[in-house]
């Protein structure tokens, strides 16, 4: 009932925006004689930021027309590599011939970017995704909208996702990196823990977790404590709902986006505010670099997709509640989730001095449970003056955390290939016995 009420305020709401839209458009008129008073700037920007807070934000664009490789601009084309009803995995294809003229026959590392599902679109990574472009051939999971997938798509609960990671990684092949951006951290330590207690070929060269919630124990933050305040069924009866019949995953029970987007504003709502306010100033002002800016920021931020009811139950459970993977209890199609399997993924954990989600010791936490990777292969960092989104962009993402992370492969892409071809010569020499 609360999802129906929600869509039918949101068209409520339609003429409302339309008609400030329009008057927008006649105050800031040249043929408007009012339109340079302060009276009709003011007027305008009430309208602009009435359109705004109103409005239904849809899925972003990637953006990402080009990268520059050696002082040449190589064109970039996303292209859908693996696919499944719940997940396409983005391929970053530059130009190979404009790439060839930029760096010659030098192969670029292959790097995975496991992006999170807990409410934001894979493109609130898109400023990582082009701090990795320029030397690297990079792939990313683009999950999908659980409103927008039928009855008929079946269940997606943590460990499909789990599922999903192994399918990109075995599909990318030897020798990729993974990169875990916040919440998949913890799938993504498990997709690799099996991938090495199996042996595979394709288990990644290096593992880089980022402000993940490994072991959410440790120096808890709000959200945290609201989990663990607050049994599972009382998040069934406020958190989840059913998607109305005009999506194509009408009936499908979710925790919608506009829930989750009201938690993320309410946590430091003052600041949302005065970030409208001074939209609103700069707008009167005509400041169109830092209104462009602000809405750059929101058109990205205010853009939530709906989450499966039972991958946000499990990971409820499973990572805020038992803490199922830091205590050796995370089971996988009925196999048991050791770390300890890993032993020739290097590992990198990076966490914010500032993070609010996921607090200092929870991703390094993934150091203690991978006790058999040696020391020699695991890096651990964390970034002062950075909160959790500074983990993943912006400047200092740019300047101090991305070079750490190229720096980290690099020194564990040719080991990788040396022991992966070591590995297959000694298979081949017993065979041959």
């Amino acid at each position: 009932m609360l999802y129906s009420l929600y869509e039918l305020g949101h068209l409520s709401m339609a003429p409302l925006r339309f008609a400030a839209m329009m008057q927008a458009s006649v105050l800031r008129s040249p043929f408007n004689p009012l339109s340079n008073t302060d009276m009709a700037r003011a007027a305008a920007a009430a309208s602009d930021l009435f359109e705004s807070v109103t409005r239904r934000y849809r899925k972003p664009e990637w953006r990402l027309p080009t990268t520059r490789v050696g002082g040449i601009d190589v064109p970039v084309t996303p292209t859908v590599a693996w696919s499944t009803p719940w997940c396409n995995m983005i391929h970053f294809a530059r130009d190979p011939g404009a790439l060839r003229e930029a760096r010659g026959e030098r192969t670029d590392p292959t790097v995975l970017l496991a992006a999170p599902m807990s409410g934001h679109y894979a493109t609130l990574l898109r400023s990582t995704v082009e701090a990795f472009l320029p030397e690297h051939d990079v792939y990313i999971t683009d999950w999908n909208d659980a409103r927008m997938a039928p009855l008929l798509a079946g269940r997606f609960d943590l460990n499909d996702y789990v599922d999903h990671l192994l399918g990109m990684l075995r599909a990318l092949g030897p020798d990729t990196h993974i990169v875990a951006v916040c919440q998949p951290g913890p799938a993504v330590l498990a997709a690799v823990s099996l991938m090495a207690a199996e042996d595979d070929p394709c288990t990644p060269a290096t593992m880089t977790i980022m402000g993940s919630p490994i072991d959410a124990r440790r120096s808890p933050t709000a959200p945290n404590l609201l989990a663990e305040q607050r049994d599972i069924e009382w998040f069934q009866k406020n958190m989840i709902h059913t998607v109305p019949a005009i999506y194509p995953g009408a009936f499908r029970r979710v925790y919608p986006g506009f829930l989750q987007l009201a938690s993320f504003m309410g946590m430091n709502l003052s600041r949302h505010v005065d970030a409208h306010h001074s939209y609103f100033q700069n707008l009167i002002k005509g400041d169109g670099d830092s209104a462009d800016k602000h809405r750059e920021f929101y058109d990205e931020y205010l853009a939530v997709m709906d989450l499966t009811e039972e991958f946000y139950t499990q990971t409820l459970v499973d990572v805020f509640q038992r803490y199922s993977l830091a205590n050796g209890e995370f089971f996988h199609r009925g196999e048991r989730v050791d770390p300890k399997a890993i032993t020739r993924t290097a590992l990198l954990t990076i966490e914010g001095e500032n993070d609010d989600i996921s607090g200092i010791g929870q991703t390094q936490a993934a150091h203690a449970l991978c006790s058999n990777i040696p020391d020699a292969m695991q890096r651990d960092y964390i970034q002062a003056g950075v909160g959790h989104y500074g983990v993943f962009s912006g400047r200092r993402f740019r300047t101090e955390i991305y070079p750490r992370v190229r720096s980290f492969m690099r020194e564990f892409q040719s080991a990788a290939s040396r022991a992966r071809l070591q590995r297959q010569r000694l298979r081949l020499v017993g065979e041959s016995h």
